[in-house]
Parts: structure tokens; sequence; C-alpha cells
């Protein structure tokens, strides 16, 4: 059967700052429905939620937290099942999360491609700060040596991609003691800050972020206001 030619891709990305997860979600779907029918192009989604802690369809019976989720709450983590793949994983000020909703047809009908390109875009903004990034042999998302710099979790649907990717930034790392980050109980998380000694600019790195899935994507790429999201936040 002879290859698909890539196509060029347009991407518009938003810079939506903080925003409670289950906004995030429901515009999310909202997005995939629309991609899905083609009233809508490709879109990435930048954002930071408050402390929250979602758990995938790999982590059963809540068995990665290391507290309840009552007591979890109730110390100030919104804790949500998620239809994404994965495990259990952290979120909150100070990371950055990005949303990409593409459609992968017609080229790019590969999920372990998708989930390669996502780690190679958080590799390179690694390498930008001049940091050695990688991935680890049978584990995903992208690490600094033994240590876990950004999380992937994917859902697809019809081929449009939904959730992403996390990408520790200035991120409170104590915060991941309430849980077995991704299920990897002898693995250690990190951020940007923590490798370099103090954090980029948050705006500076989502720049980076959306110009190398740009680039990956083979994708024209530009950013567009809130004002501009062709469903409501």
């Amino acid at each position: 059967m002879p290859e698909v030619a890539e196509t060029t891709r347009k991407i518009r990305f938003y810079r939506l700052g903080t925003l409670a997860y289950e906004a995030a979600l429901e515009l999310q779907n909202r997005l995939v429905d629309a991609r899905a029918e083609g009233k809508v192009g490709d879109s990435l989604l930048l954002v930071e939620h408050p402390p929250t802690l979602t758990l995938g369809r790999s982590c059963k019976n809540e068995d990665h937290l290391r507290m309840s989720a009552e007591l979890l709450r109730a110390s100030g983590f919104a804790v949500h099942h998620v239809g994404r793949g994965g495990d259990v994983t952290y979120h909150g000020p100070g990371q950055l999360v990005a949303y990409p909703i593409f459609d992968l047809k017609p080229d790019r009908k590969d999920v372990r491609r998708y989930m390669s390109d996502l780690e190679e875009a958080m590799i390179r903004v690694c390498r930008d700060y001049g940091l050695q990034a990688g991935r680890l042999e049978g584990l995903t998302g992208t690490w600094i040596g033994p240590r876990k710099i950004g999380a992937i979790g994917v859902r697809i649907r019809r081929w449009v991609t939904m959730h992403g990717v996390a990408l520790n930034v200035c991120t409170n790392l104590q915060h991941f003691q309430t849980i077995v980050p991704c299920g990897i109980a002898d693995k250690a998380v990190t951020s940007l800050e923590a490798e370099l000694g103090e954090a980029p600019p948050h705006a500076e790195v989502e720049s980076r972020l959306a110009r190398h899935l740009g680039n990956i994507f083979h994708a024209e790429i530009d950013e567009a206001t809130i004002e501009e999201l062709p469903v409501t936040p």
C-alpha cells in the first residue's frame, strides 16, 4: 500500500492561563467534536491548572494515591478519573500543560508515532535550555537521566487527539509526594527550575513548545486569542 504524503497542517495555539481541570476537559471535548466534524482546524491549548490529580485508565482502585481521595480533596487537591491512557499524575501551578486537538488523518494515523512526537517536543524544549533530555526504554514521557520532567497521557477519538503533555517548569515537586507518579515508584520527578537553578519565563516555554510541535507536525503555527476560540470555554 503506498504511503500517504505528508500534509502541511495549520495549528492555532491558545494561552488559556490558569483554568480548572473540569473546564479544560469540557473545552477539549467540544473542540474534539468540532474537529471530527470538520468544523474547526487543529488547535493547541496551553494551560496551567490549580493543584489537581488525574487518574487515567491504567490506575485501578486509586491504588497509586498515597492518601484517600477524600483527604486529598480536603487538602486542596481536585481529584478526577479521566479517560486518557496512563496512570495517575499531578497538575499544578508552574506546570505547562498542552492539549493538542489534532486530526491525525490522513497521514499520521499511528499512535506510537504520535506519542513519540509529543516526547520529542518536550525533549527539544529541554535542549533549548542546555538540558540533555531523552526517553527511557519501556516508559513514556521525557526524562533527564532517571528523573521525569514531562508526562504524557492521551486519548484519540476518530483519530482526533485530546489530553496531552505536562512539562514541569517551576512546579512544586513536593506535591508529587501525594501520588506514585505515573505508577512508577522507583523514579524521581524534576523540573526546568530544579535542573537549571532558576525557572525560565513560563510564556517563553509555552512559545518554544508550540513552535517545536509545529515543526514536528510540519505545520504552520500561529497564536490566537482566547476570544478567537471556535468554541466557548
